[in-house]
């Protein structure tokens, strides 16, 4: 699914806060989410480690 670029002074809090509201999605399921920036030259991941995101 591919979205908007997203501004990477967002903290891991919110880009979880993104997965869940703008996708829908569980952010603590253990699937990889995966942003780029706008241009798209740099990419940041999203994934829960059943302990907390890495």
């Amino acid at each position: 699914m591919q979205r908007d670029a997203v501004d990477f002074r967002k903290s891991i809090v919110h880009l979880g806060a993104i997965v869940e509201q703008k996708l829908g999605r569980d952010a603590c399921t253990g699937a990889l989410f995966v942003f780029c920036n706008k241009a798209k030259n740099k990419l940041k991941l999203l994934y829960w480690d059943k302990c907390g995101f890495a």
